[in-house]
C-alpha cells in the first residue's frame, strides 16, 4: 500500500514561512508576505500601514542607543533591497530612525524587551 505524496505549500504558505524566518510570527508575517522573496523585499508597499510595518521590521535590524554611519546602514539594509537609499529616506521620514551629518540611530518602531 501506498500513501498518497506529501502536499506541496501553497505560495501564500512559502512566503509566510520566509518570513516568519526573518523572525516575524502571526499577522505580522501575514502581512509582509507578499513583499518578500527569499528574505529580500520585491517592493516596497504602496499603502502606508504596510510600508510601515515593513519599515518596522527593517528598524528592528538596528540596535537602539547605537550610533550608525552612513556606509554601516546601507550595509545592513542591502540585505533587504538593493535600494539602500531609499529604505534609509523611509526610515527617517517614518521617524523610525534620525540622522544628523551622515550618521544614523533609532528612534522608534517596535522594540524587543527581554
Amino acid at each position: 500500500m501506498t500513501g498518497a505524496a506529501p502536499r506541496r505549500p501553497t505560495g501564500a504558505e512559502r512566503k509566510r514561512r520566509e518570513a516568519e524566518a526573518l523572525g516575524l510570527t502571526g499577522e505580522s508575517a501575514a502581512l509582509l508576505a507578499p513583499f518578500l522573496v527569499d528574505g529580500r523585499l520585491r517592493a516596497l508597499p504602496t499603502r502606508r500601514a504596510k510600508r510601515l510595518a515593513v519599515l518596522d521590521l527593517l528598524a528592528l535590524e538596528f540596535e537602539p542607543g547605537r550610533v550608525y554611519h552612513e556606509p554601516d546602514v546601507n550595509k545592513i539594509l542591502a540585505r533587504f533591497s538593493d535600494d539602500t537609499a531609499t529604505l534609509r529616506r523611509f526610515l527617517v521620514d517614518e521617524e523610525f530612525m534620525e540622522r544628523r551629518d551622515n550618521f544614523y540611530w533609532r528612534a522608534g518602531g517596535t522594540f524587543e524587551v527581554d
